[in-house]
């Protein structure tokens, strides 16, 4: 059945014209298909007032008013961890307007504020921060020239049980937990791998794995200096730099020695900024295609044969895009002198 709001304006009129012509309610409403109610309430109201226009209600007011939202605007901005429901419990203290937590994010978002996971930086003091900051001053105007001399390295561990958390999965709204749509992780059980390389515009070591036990000063100067880092020095010539950052066994003292007899000039590298070097965002890249292989690495021997596998596949464009970006990432850290570095 029609309604009384469904009635446009052409259906009024003609249902007050077919009753000025002396037509029964009844009829009219079993040709219109309307209930008596709305014949008749449509009648009066034109004997009334000679209009048939429906008069637009008030509606309920607006809850909390303009004021009362720019001041949850201001309060959400000095205490960007608060709740929705922390924000009505202060909002209903200072004005005694009481709302519901959903007004509340509806509000908010209205000013341009979403809940969002926060960025996880690592703890810089003063002096962590004046050293990036002169660093990247020192760098800002490096030409391209200049970075591909430079070998940026790095290690990274890989897990057998790490999730990225960056691979999605097609499903339906509903079950979340069927075996299809879930990925089981086992926190305490497995193992992993401890990895090096090095990558430089139009070129990249290979991806050297740590058979077993830790990383110390003397297996970084066999393992890695003497194999990889001395050819490429020798390749590039007596402009190479040699990037590593400052974990304890680069800075060992036979590691010291080994640089200054082969001749390898070492760059300077400021304390907590892993968000400098560009390998960090091709581990990152790696990580991705290792958690999206199905089926995924089971064993030691299985993760190694992937990335191996994956590392050469890795395309030689995205590494120099970083590296090519490392003018852009000192730029940006000046404009915020230095205050965040990415975790």
């Amino acid at each position: 059945m029609s309604n009384h709001q469904r009635l446009d304006d052409g259906m009024r009129w003609r249902i007050v014209g077919r009753l000025e012509a002396g037509q029964y309610q009844f009829q009219i409403c079993r040709e219109f298909n309307l209930t008596p109610s709305v014949v008749c309430n449509l009648w009066k109201q034109f004997q009334d007032s000679g209009f048939i226009k429906r008069k637009l209600g008030k509606g309920r007011p607006k809850a909390p008013t303009a004021t009362e939202d720019r001041y949850l605007s201001i309060i959400a901005r000095r205490n960007r961890g608060a709740t929705a429901s922390q924000l009505s419990r202060d909002l209903y203290a200072a004005s005694g307007t009481r709302v519901s937590r959903v007004t509340v994010s509806k509000r908010l978002h209205e000013t341009g504020l979403f809940a969002r996971r926060p960025a996880v930086c690592v703890a810089l003091n003063s002096t962590n921060r004046r050293v990036r900051l002169a660093w990247c001053r020192e760098h800002r105007d490096w030409s391209i020239d200049q970075w591909a001399t430079v070998l940026f390295t790095d290690e990274s561990r890989f897990s057998l049980n790490t999730d990225f958390r960056r691979t999605f999965i097609w499903r339906e709204p509903g079950p979340c937990y069927l075996p299809s749509n879930v990925r089981e992780i086992d926190h305490y059980g497995g193992g992993g791998l401890m990895v090096w390389a090095g990558i430089m515009l139009d070129g990249r070591t290979p991806l050297h794995v740590f058979e077993r036990g830790t990383v110390t000063g003397v297996r970084y100067r066999d393992e890695i200096l003497e194999s990889y880092v001395r050819l490429f020095r020798g390749a590039v010539g007596p402009e190479f730099i040699l990037m590593d950052d400052n974990a304890r066994p680069h800075r060992a003292f036979l590691v010291d020695e080994f640089l200054e007899s082969e001749d390898i000039r070492r760059m300077d590298w400021p304390a907590r900024s892993s968000d400098f070097n560009p390998i960090e965002h091709v581990w990152e890249a790696l990580g991705r295609e290792i958690a999206a292989r199905n089926p995924p690495p089971r064993t030691i021997q299985e993760m190694k044969t992937a990335l191996l596998n994956e590392w050469d596949q890795l395309p030689q464009e995205m590494i120099n895009c970083l590296i090519s970006s490392m003018k852009s990432c000192c730029k940006a850290c000046i404009s915020v002198r230095g205050d965040h570095t990415r975790y």
